[in-house]
């Protein structure tokens, strides 16, 4: 079965870096599109960015752009999300994401914290 199991979150302070990972099973990996979304509490789930199949295109959040960079490697079922010049706003449980046969999978999350 699909699973997708995220890693690498934590606390940083305003302006620091984290790189999340993404492990992916149960599926062709280098056939799918993968996405991140966030979740802050008392608010939507919201799309963070998207990388091809190949990693040879990308799309990102307007709000994210510059900041955010996602990348995967097809030879190990990962993908990752860079994170820099955090901001409190982006404080939320972050989760990567796959269309497979008709039907989004994720994983569990993990919480990303941005604070003094």
């Amino acid at each position: 079965q699909v699973q997708l199991v995220e890693s690498g979150g934590g606390l940083v302070q305003p302006g620091g870096s984290l790189r999340l990972s993404c492990a992916a099973s149960g599926f062709t990996f280098s056939n799918y599109h993968m996405k991140w979304y966030r979740q802050a509490p008392g608010k939507e789930r919201e799309r963070v960015t998207t990388i091809t199949s190949t990693g040879s295109s990308t799309n990102i959040a307007n709000s994210m752009k510059g900041r955010f960079t996602i990348s995967r490697d097809n030879t190990k079922n990962t993908v990752s999300l860079q994170m820099s010049s955090l901001k409190p706003e982006d404080a939320a449980v972050y989760y990567c994401d796959v269309s497979w046969r008709a039907k989004n999978y994720w994983g569990q999350g993990t919480q990303v914290t941005v604070s003094s």
